[in-house]
């Protein structure tokens, strides 16, 4: 099947200052998700959540695929890290991190059914 883009996560040391920057810069609405600041931005084309307090802050794109687990378990037998737990949110679906030994942070993502 055909891999694209799912959506993106922006991970920041200050969420607040980071969310008025990309409301101001490119006009995308934000819905905080709580008053921490975290929440997401609705693009022309795709979601782009927002975290703060991150350590590892940074840009992390997520990949749409059809079978999660399947998915999860070819980036280990390729000698990545997925993580052992599926995380679901409710009307977003199922995703898990992964990460590269040479630093690549990505994430996969299954639409719900």
């Amino acid at each position: 099947s055909r891999i694209c883009s799912s959506y993106v996560e922006l991970g920041s040391a200050d969420s607040e200052q980071t969310s008025k920057f990309f409301q101001q810069l490119f006009g995308w609405e934000f819905t905080a998700m709580n008053e921490n600041g975290v929440g997401w931005f609705q693009t022309p084309t795709i979601k782009i959540g927002l975290h703060g307090n991150d350590p590892l802050w940074g840009i992390v794109p997520y990949f749409r695929v059809d079978n999660i687990e399947k998915a999860a378990a070819m980036v280990r037998q390729l000698g990545g890290q997925a993580d052992e737990e599926i995380a679901e949110e409710q009307g977003f679906g199922r995703f898990c991190n992964c990460s590269y030994a040479t630093g690549i942070r990505f994430g996969l993502h299954q639409l719900p059914e």
